[in-house]
């Protein structure tokens, strides 16, 4: 079943505490800029934000927005509140997204509704430059939400701190400029005021927050190719030195999965990060990390296929591949975070995981949680101590590789660490390390050994996590970036009387020992077209679903529409 976007009536007294703001323009006319001003003022007054990008592929042109959400849940609404416009195409192109008394203002249609204000008119007559265009109507759009000219400033002044004095000035009277002209072209019924709390939050997005917690984790070496939406990790470890991760931008995929194994072979804890079409040239890396049993850590941005498909936009369509990339059988485990606080446990976990069982570990982002970014009122890096996977050497007799234990894991030693040989051949081979052609014994023993890794990995896979189940007799079921979205929908439907409850998995392989009720109605969520989450349910648990819901335009999944499709598909008497 697909989604189809929602829209709904605004009213700007009871709708206050959760506002939806548009951005609107070209690629290149600095929407982002605008966005980014208004959404430091929001957090400035204590007003939590969510902010994300909606672009096309290319540099210049086309059609592209900036959405804030404020005062609401961290989750995506595709309907706009207040619509702010850079030129008339986009005006026209996003008229739809405008709820009932949705705020206009900008580049606007002669005639028609909102508050027209012709900022590079104004930019270059004002200013004698159209660059200061995107200060008069971060202005403006300041003005439409209630914020003061002060707090602006502020924010101006944080956001272009770099600038030389007399430019940062203009930019500040450009501001205030745009703050005047919209006050005194609307009426004061039209100025919605934001209530503020006394709240501080951080603001962050997934890509952000993953380098930090893999420096934390123990990560000193990282290796990619630049592939969107993936490319922010790595420039984001190169951009800050101090987390002491050496960075190295390769030539393709290949050599960014080979050279960050050979760095774990060598005793550094490494990762790579890649979307799919980089990453499905990493896939005979990925068997040969699950030949050799080398640690290391995957991040996999993932972005609509087949093929290039749509880089910019986001989905949910790389959970397959991740769990069955890479050719023989070998263990693995698939994690994905659904907003910065998870990506910081999940990366931490990532790394202890892959190190404990010596084996890769994915992580499935995508360029909703690239591009976002949430108000966290108390993020935290978790930081446990982290101790290393290497044995010790002085307590080695004999060193074997491949030893074969009780519950499949070897003492692992790096390469040079010590005196001992260590070998490690993408053949199979005995315990020493050495290739063997034992069809008899040697095989199957390394076979079965690295398979009672992945029967032991199941038991200390995490639970989902259950949000109102209690009471529920119809579930909905979700993982990584479709919980914020799932969340809001419980939360609408209880409202409305309806008894709906969610799971929510971060954990998605393998899948933990797990008995579901099945007196309850469940429903799998997700940015697909063929229910890849629900398959896998079915397949592992057996559980009988009542349906699948997906979306797979490259918009993400938001409350309104799941709701609307599940009241409209589900038992549930709608009230």
């Amino acid at each position: 079943m697909r989604l189809r976007p929602v829209t709904r009536d605004f009213n700007q007294e009871s709708d206050m505490c959760d506002l939806s703001i548009f951005i609107v323009g070209a690629a290149g006319e600095g929407i982002q800029t605008i966005g980014d001003v208004v959404a430091r003022a929001l957090l400035r007054s204590g007003i939590s934000v969510f902010t994300t990008k909606e672009y096309e592929s290319r540099i210049r042109g086309g059609n592209s927005s900036y959405r804030i959400r404020a005062s609401g849940p961290n989750a995506p609404r595709h309907d706009a509140d207040v619509l702010l416009s850079l030129n008339l195409e986009a005006a026209a192109h996003y008229e739809n997204t405008a709820s009932t008394n949705c705020i206009l203002l900008g580049e606007l249609p002669p005639g028609g509704q909102g508050t027209p204000i012709p900022f590079q008119e104004l930019a270059r007559e004002k200013f004698g430059s159209p660059l200061f265009a995107n200060s008069i109507a971060a202005g403006a759009l300041g003005s439409a939400v209630g914020l003061s000219q002060e707090i602006l400033e502020e924010a101006i002044r944080e956001r272009f701190a770099r600038l030389p004095a007399d430019v940062l000035q203009k930019n500040i009277e450009a501001s205030q400029l745009g703050h005047e002209r919209a006050s005194a072209s609307r009426s004061s019924s039209s100025v919605i005021a934001m209530k503020s709390t006394a709240s501080t939050f951080t603001l962050a997005s997934v890509h952000e927050i993953i380098p930090l917690a893999a420096a934390a984790a123990g990560c000193r070496f990282m290796a990619a190719y630049p592939m969107s939406p993936a490319t922010g990790i790595m420039t984001a470890f190169a951009k800050d030195p101090e987390l002491g991760v050496f960075v190295e931008q390769v030539e393709d995929e290949i050599a960014a999965i080979n050279m960050s194994l050979g760095a774990s072979a060598a005793g550094a804890r490494a990762m790579t990060a890649t979307s799919g079409g980089g990453f499905a040239l990493m896939t005979e890396g990925l068997s040969l990390a699950g030949m050799t049993e080398t640690p290391l850590v995957i991040v996999v941005a993932q972005r609509p296929g087949p093929a290039t498909g749509l880089p910019t936009r986001t989905a949910q369509e790389d959970l397959n591949f991740a769990i069955h990339g890479g050719h023989g059988e070998f263990p693995r485990a698939v994690l994905a975070p659904s907003n910065p606080q998870d990506a910081a446990d999940v990366t931490f976990r990532a790394f202890d995981l892959a190190e404990r069982y010596q084996m890769p570990v994915l992580v499935l982002t995508d360029q909703l949680l690239a591009d976002s970014h949430f108000s966290l009122p108390d993020l935290k890096i978790p930081e446990q101590p982290v101790s290393s996977g290497l044995a010790d050497p002085s307590g080695v007799a004999s060193y074997q590789r491949y030893a074969l234990t009780e519950n499949g894991i070897s003492p692992r030693l790096a390469l040079g660490q010590s005196e001992h040989l260590v070998l490690i051949d993408s053949d199979e081979h005995d315990e020493t390390g050495h290739i063997t052609e034992d069809l008899e014994i040697t095989r199957p023993a390394m076979v079965e050994k690295r398979l009672e890794k992945a029967r032991r990995l199941k038991g200390e896979m995490a639970l989902p996590e259950p949000y109102r189940t209690d009471g529920a007799r119809s579930v909905l079921i979700s993982w990584g970036s479709s919980r914020a979205a799932v969340v809001e929908a419980i939360d609408l439907l209880r409202a409305d009387g309806k008894p709906f409850g969610a799971l929510h998995f971060t954990e998605v392989w393998p899948l933990p020992h797990l008995t579901l009720p099945d007196d309850v109605e469940y429903w799998s969520i997700e940015g697909n077209a063929t229910g890849q989450f629900a398959h896998l349910l079915q397949a592992e648990w057996h559980i009988r679903l009542a349906g699948t819901i997906g979306r797979y335009d490259g918009m993400p999944l938001d409350a309104r529409s799941i709701v609307a499709e599940v009241v409209g598909s589900t038992s549930e008497e709608v009230s």
